[in-house]
Order: structure tokens, then C-alpha cells, then sequence
């Protein structure tokens, strides 16, 4: 009997959509003099490393000068252009400028620790360059609130850079107690009376509410969403603010931060890799937010829930290097000082991007390029039959697992890469190490993992030649609705409710589904039923939902499916098997607790066992 495979992508959600649009380049490397340039600036002052008092050191190269406690490796002050600090100074020491992880035992609260250090050490300090650490070492007799790591905090600062380098090495070692780790990450806490305008995209920029606005307005559905009632900027009245939604993509988030209007100074975090974060490139964080606050995000749980691979349990040792990212300040008194700033801020990304990996972090741990390696090979697709290009493909190394297992993962590194138009791709820059190589295609349902584990050496290049994608199906396709391409833009995104649009958004298809409350314009358009969508008949485009919530009515989200099929329908067997293929997302797993085929009408419902709101 042969089998039809009526193939169905669908954007089933649990609690929050965040739809993908893939857009990846590889950046060329420097050349060698080019790299000199960089290292070597003996136009500038030297480098200069001074104790400011017993618990205080300072780095100064001329042009940004930072302020670090010691021992506790917190970033308390940073100097430019004439401000003192750019750094919140109402706020205390430990709560300017810091890491933190925040973390738990099985079965325990969360714990928030800030990683403070217990020793100081000078790593190198000459004129070319300083770097500092602030380590803390764990033991069994160590305060039970204090994560079971060893930690290892750098800062450095070289000669003509306008900016400082910062990186962590996290180590926990066999037979130490169980322990989740649900977010580690960087934050920087910039004055309020200074930083009002916030840029995260060419197009994403805008002026930020305060504090004092968020604390005045009306709170919404969670602590993080607020409706400016009276803010101090008469023209946010009415916005909804909530960090959520300046969340981005991992590969899309190198740059972002603030712009201050007095003395025309920006502040700015630059990632020039994502190697280091969790679940993959596609991953949403968060980057900027009201405070003003900047962050580098590294590993959390956000979009994800619990089920990302976070837990470290007595037999595992771990060690990760994150970073480092670069935190860069510039200024320009000109006329349009936000564009012009900007558009400098993007010129030093691709300075840093094209210098990745650095060749000046000191820690043995931060491989160099001279020990990195690539991995080559083609990807091609074989559909219903024939042969395809995988066409800008998206293929990388992460850890050992199962197909799509990257999405979960924490604990290693990922390189990612996009292929080329006839599914050629080159992954650089990779450290030794044991990987999968997984890929997934534009257009095409499924996640591909090629079959055999590959060993990384230092320094290798592996070419892996021509590599199949068989996309999973039982039969010729018969309909279909969406595109598989892990994103939600095409299908219907309701506008948001006039009175909790946050303007940023509008006019913006593509982050249109960022907007507040949208779960909420479901039950608005659907109050007594549930959506019914017309198979051959309806258009994606316009009726159907683009995320699947629960309705007021029914603590299920249930949709009803009523096929039309083409007139040549009697070419289908009498008892033939349909299979019907669906990609959905979710921010943890859903079910699909019941399908029912009722003649030409199927129904079904997603149960959204959502355990983490966002």
C-alpha cells in the first residue's frame, strides 16, 4: 500500500514563539600586519597597571581607564571622556560591574552568586598590554551558598584600544556535588542620568524609559512587562517596556548597548563570537535593557525551560572558557552623534570579529588560531527521489547527541557556518575536541546529523567530501502549510492591542511578533472556538495563528484541520496511510494529546506543560 504524506509545518507554542531568521557570514582573517596593527599601537600611551589602594587597581592606557576591586574582580569604575564613571555610582561596588551565575542543587532555590573573587595575580603588565585575574578556588568547607566552581575572572587592556577585554574560565572537577546552572553571564550597570538612548540593531534603536518611568507605570502579566503611565519623556506615554522583547538571535547579537547625549559617549558590549553560549546560533537572549543596563547573556534558560542541558552531576568534570568579549566606549560630538556612534561601534565589531580567535588572551585554555582547526564538505539533499543543493544550509559542530540535541546544549562549544549556494561549507576556527556535525536546511522539514563522531586535533583540517540529508516523509507531499525555516514570519501575527504597542516595533514585520500580549489577541479573535483552517483553501498568510496558546475556554490550545482535497483526489488508494510531518517550537516540550480524524475533518490539541514562563 503506498503512503501519502500530507506534510504539515505548523508553529505550535507553548508559552512564547521567538521565530529565526538566519542570516550568518564568515568574516575573513586578518592578515598578519594587519594583526600587528592591532597588537602594536606605539603611537599611544603605554599600558599602565597602578594599585589606587589596598582594595582598589586600576588599568589605564590613556583613553579609558577602569577601576577593579580587589580581591573581588568587580568592575567598579570606568573613566572617559571626562566622566568620572560611566558606571552607575548610586549603585554599590558589587553591582556596577560583574559576572554572576545563577544556580541551584536538585531540588533546592535558586541561588544568585557574583562570582566574587578571593585572589588577585598580575598575569603580564607592560606597555603593550595588562591582564589581571580574580580567581576563587572550591572546597567542601566553602559557605553553601557559593557555587561549586573554580572560578577564573580576566580584564584586559592594551595600548591604543579604546576599551577592555573580559573573560571567564569556569572549572568544576569529578565528584563535586550536583548542581544546575540556569544563566551565567556579564552585566554592566551605566548611569541614569546619562544613558537614555539604547541601540541593538541597525534598526532596532530607540530612547529608553528609566527606572523611575517602569516603577510609575502599570504593571502587566509578569514583573518585567510595564505600561509607561507617566513617564519623564511624554512621548513613551502609553509603551508597553519589557526586556523580553529586545532579545536577539546569538548570531545576530554582536553589538548592542548605550549612547549617553552628554559629552555624546557610547557604551558598547561586542561578542565578536558566539562559540561560547548555549543553544546554538539561533538561541534568543537578552542584550540590552531599562536600567540602562548591558549584558553579555552566555548560557540561560530563556525560550528553552529547564529542558537545556544545565546540570552537572558528581561524575563530570567541566571546564569552559567564556569570552572574551569586548566592552568598547567611543564618542562624537557631532550633529547625529546616535548614527555616527553607531556606525563606529559597528566598524570596531568587524575589527573584532575578523580577529577572532584573539591571539593575546594569556590563559592556556584560550586556544589561538595556530591551534584551531576547520572542517569541510558539502551538504546535499536527496527529496522524493532526486537530488538538491542544501543551499544555505546551516551546519555545525556541537557536542556528541542526537539530531537537533544542539538546541539543548550547554555544557561545550558550537561553530556554526551557512553554506553556500551549492551546499558548501567551511567551519574554522574549531577547537579540539570530539563533535557531531549537524545541519539543518531552509525549506526542508527535519535535522540532519552526520553518522560517525569526528575527532578534532589542533591545527587539522578535515574534509568530509559529499554528505546525504534524506528530510524525513512517507510518500509525495499533498499539502502542506508554512515553511519550515524556523521561524514564524509568515504566518498570521495579529497587531498588538492599540493601548500595549511598544513602538519600536511597528512597521517591522520580521519582529512584529516581539510585541506585548499578543498570546492574549488569540482569544480576542477566537472567544468561543477555536481557529478552523481550510486545507486547499485557506492562506497561511492570513488565517492561521502563528503561535498556538491556550485559549480562555480551553486550558488547551485545539485546532480543527478540514481538508479539501485536488480533484484528482480519486488517484488516492481507498484505505491509504496519511502521515502528517510537523515542525513546531516551544519553549519546552508540548504534547499532542489529541488527534482525531473525523472524515475530511481532522482535530487535534497541543497541551502546552509549559514549566517556564518567560
Amino acid at each position: 500500500m503506498k503512503n501519502y504524506s500530507p506534510c504539515l509545518y505548523l508553529g505550535i507554542f507553548g508559552c512564547i514563539w521567538l521565530p529565526n531568521i538566519m542570516q550568518v557570514s564568515f568574516c575573513s582573517r586578518l592578515t598578519s600586519q594587519r594583526r600587528s596593527i592591532l597588537i602594536n599601537n606605539s603611537s599611544s600611551p603605554g599600558v599602565q597597571l597602578r594599585e589606587a589602594d589596598s582594595k582598589h587597581v586600576v588599568i589605564d592606557n590613556g583613553i579609558v581607564e577602569v577601576t577593579l576591586s580587589k580581591p573581588k574582580g568587580f568592575v567598579t569604575g570606568v573613566k572617559y571622556k571626562g566622566i568620572n564613571n560611566v558606571l552607575d555610582i548610586q549603585d554599590s561596588e558589587d553591582n556596577r560591574g560583574y559576572w554572576d551565575v545563577v544556580w541551584y542543587k536538585p531540588g533546592r532555590v535558586d541561588i544568585f552568586d557574583r562570582m566574587e573573587g578571593t585572589n588577585y595575580t598580575v598575569i603580564m603588565a607592560d606597555e603593550n598590554q595588562v591582564e589581571v585575574s580574580f580567581t576563587r578556588r572550591w572546597d567542601v568547607s566553602i559557605d553553601s551558598n557559593i557555587v561549586p566552581l573554580n572560578i577564573d575572572k580576566r580584564f584586559i587592556m592594551r595600548r591604543g584600544s579604546s576599551g577592555f577585554y573580559a573573560y571567564a574560565i569556569l572549572e568544576r572537577l569529578e565528584g563535586w556535588p550536583d548542581v544546575n546552572m540556569d544563566q551565567i553571564r556579564i552585566v554592566f550597570k551605566l548611569q541614569t542620568n546619562k544613558f537614555n538612548y539604547m541601540a541593538i540593531s541597525d534598526k532596532k534603536q530607540r530612547i529608553m524609559p528609566t527606572l523611575e518611568d517602569r516603577a510609575r507605570g502599570q504593571p502587566l502579566a509578569y514583573p518585567e512587562a510595564v505600561l509607561l503611565t507617566h513617564p519623564s519623556n511624554p512621548q513613551l506615554t502609553g509603551e508597553v517596556d519589557d526586556k523580553y522583547e529586545y532579545s536577539m538571535e546569538h548570531k545576530e547579537s554582536k553589538l548592542y548597548g548605550w549612547i549617553s547625549d552628554d559629552k555624546s559617549v557610547g557604551f558598547w558590549m561586542i561578542r565578536p563570537s558566539d562559540e561560547f553560549c548555549n543553544g546554538g546560533p539561533i538561541k534568543q537572549d537578552l542584550t540590552s535593557h531599562a536600567g540602562p543596563i548591558v549584558l553579555s547573556m552566555f548560557t540561560s534558560t530563556h525560550y528553552g525551560g529547564k529542558d537545556i542541558n544545565t546540570q552537572y552531576r558528581k561524575e563530570e568534570q567541566w571546564k569552559k572558557v567564556f569570552g572574551p568579549v569586548f566592552i568598547y566606549l567611543n564618542s562624537n560630538r557631532a550633529n547625529g552623534a546616535y548614527k555616527t556612534l553607531w556606525k563606529d561601534a559597528k566598524r570596531q565589531m568587524s575589527i573584532e570579529v575578523e580577529s577572532w580567535p584573539y591571539d593575546f588572551p594569556q590563559s592556556k585554555d584560550f586556544p589561538h588560531s595556530n591551534n584551531r582547526a576547520t572542517v569541510e564538505g558539502q551538504l546535499i539533499i536527496h527529496d522524493e527521489g532526486v537530488s538538491k543543493l542544501a543551499s544555505s544550509a546551516h551546519v555545525g559542530l556541537a557536542a556528541p547527541g542526537d539530531a537537533g540535541s544542539w538546541q539543548f546544549e550547554s555544557k561545550g562549544y558550537q561553530f556554526w557556518t551557512r553554506a553556500n549556494k551549492k551546499g558548501f561549507f567551511s567551519i574554522k576556527n574549531v577547537r579540539a575536541g570530539i563533535y557531531n556535525l549537524y545541519a539543518w536546511v531552509p525549506g526542508f522539514i527535519g535535522n540532519y546529523m552526520y553518522k560517525w563522531r569526528i575527532s578534532i586535533k589542533q591545527g587539522s583540517k578535515i574534509i568530509l567530501g559529499v554528505l546525504k540529508y534524506i528530510p524525513p516523509r512517507n510518500g509525495p507531499t499533498l499539502w502542506e502549510i508554512g515553511i519550515p525555516n524556523r521561524s514564524a514570519t509568515e504566518f498570521f501575527i495579529p497587531d498588538p492591542k492599540p493601548t500595549l504597542e511598544n513602538k519600536l516595533f511597528i512597521n517591522k514585520p520580521h519582529d512584529k511578533f516581539r510585541q506585548y500580549g499578543l498570546w492574549d489577541r488569540y482569544s480576542n479573535l477566537f472567544p468561543s472556538n477555536d481557529l478552523i483552517y481550510h486545507v486547499g483553501k485557506g492562506n497561511y498568510t492570513q488565517d492561521w495563528f502563528f503561535a498556538h496558546v491556550p485559549s480562555k475556554c480551553n486550558r488547551y490550545s485545539a485546532l480543527v484541520l478540514r481538508h479539501f482535497l485536488p480533484s484528482d483526489d480519486h488517484l488516492i488508494p481507498s484505505g491509504a496511510t496519511w502521515t502528517r510531518s510537523q515542525a513546531s517550537w516551544s519553549c519546552c516540550p508540548t504534547e499532542l494529546t489529541d488527534i482525531r480524524g473525523q472524515g475530511p475533518t481532522c482535530r487535534f490539541a497541543s497541551n502546552p506543560a509549559c514549566r517556564d514562563k518567560s
